[in-house]
């Protein structure tokens, strides 16, 4: 399916992502009692955080989530990744990533996903600052001409 205003996008791709993605927090949630936020996996699988799932179910997710993009990569045509930055960049923004979802409690995915699926206040709060803030960083950088189109 080809959307006009979004020539590149794969909608079809994106339900099936989004309906794993949500599946794989219902097994977590009703298999374990536990949220599938991805940055409490990290530190739960790194030994950052003493409490959260297994350790070694922590492992296995934190490892599948690669090994599952290589997968997917080595099996589809036309899949590409690419970085616009220099490692040193990636380095930085991944580490702020970490400090930003230690600080807010959890990170997109746990807040998003999980979280409101479980109507948490909490996670409605960070989730709508996460966007705003998005969508505000967009309109800037449009404004300002690092965004063109």
């Amino acid at each position: 399916m080809m959307l006009p205003a979004f020539p590149d996008a794969a909608p079809v791709a994106g339900l099936a992502g989004g309906f794993l993605i949500g599946l794989a927090a219902v097994i977590m949630l009703l298999g374990l009692g536990r949220i599938a936020g991805v940055s409490g996996m990290l530190a739960r699988a790194s030994g950052i955080a003493d409490t959260g799932a297994p350790r070694s179910v922590a492992l296995a997710f934190v490892v599948g989530l690669p090994l599952g993009a290589t997968l997917v990569t080595l099996s589809s045509s036309g899949v590409e990744p690419r970085f616009t930055g220099s490692i040193a960049q990636l380095v930085i923004a991944g580490l702020l990533v970490g400090f930003g979802t230690r600080l807010g409690s959890g990170c997109t995915s746990g807040h998003g996903v999980c979280g409101l699926s479980r109507l948490s206040r909490r996670s409605m709060v960070a989730t709508l600052t996460f966007m705003t803030s998005g969508f505000a960083t967009v309109g800037l950088m449009h404004a300002f001409g690092f965004i063109n189109g």
